[in-house]
């Protein structure tokens, strides 16, 4: 008994484990700033959760968005090109009746210039085959300023002061 007993618990922690995948990537400064950082995003089953962590942020709200590239070459990370919207729709507030698949919303940077933002969905998958999905080859910017979530398309958020190419 105690035998069978180890060996489901040891099967169900192998099948947990090969159920959850992790990648961590840098936040590439950008626009002449010192912004930096890491983003790591874990997928367990059919949810994905963000840990984004960014430093030397100026103080208040920055607008955080995925974008169609995952290229950061730019010295103002335009080459990221626009949000990620396989939708095609407006941009909004997340979970709005419209928003772009990229329209991760603020976070907030203290007087340290440090913010960390937790986002955890199931509308996203790494290295998944539905592209509607797939964040990889996609790439994240801080913004400057605050999303408003009405302004199209962009919300407002100004220059694009850090990057994070997923890979």
């Amino acid at each position: 008994m105690k035998l069978q007993t180890l060996t489901l618990l040891a099967s169900c922690a192998l099948f947990a484990t090969s159920c959850s995948s992790s990648k961590t990537y840098n936040v590439l400064a950008k626009s002449g700033t010192e912004t930096g950082g890491t983003a790591k995003f874990t997928q367990n089953g059919n949810e994905v959760v963000m840990d984004l962590e960014v430093t030397n942020l100026t103080p208040g709200i920055h607008a955080v968005h995925i974008h169609e590239k995952g290229d950061c070459s730019a010295p103002d990370a335009t080459s990221a090109g626009g949000h990620w919207n396989p939708g095609n729709h407006d941009h909004g507030k997340w979970g709005s009746e419209h928003f772009h698949m990229g329209d991760i919303g603020n976070l907030e940077a203290g007087t340290d210039g440090k913010a960390k933002l937790t986002f955890k969905t199931d509308k996203w998958c790494l290295d998944c085959v539905d592209e509607s999905k797939n964040i990889i080859g996609k790439g994240i910017i801080i913004h400057a300023d605050k999303d408003d979530f009405m302004t199209q398309p962009t919300g407002n958020a100004g220059g694009r002061v850090g990057c994070i190419e997923i890979k």
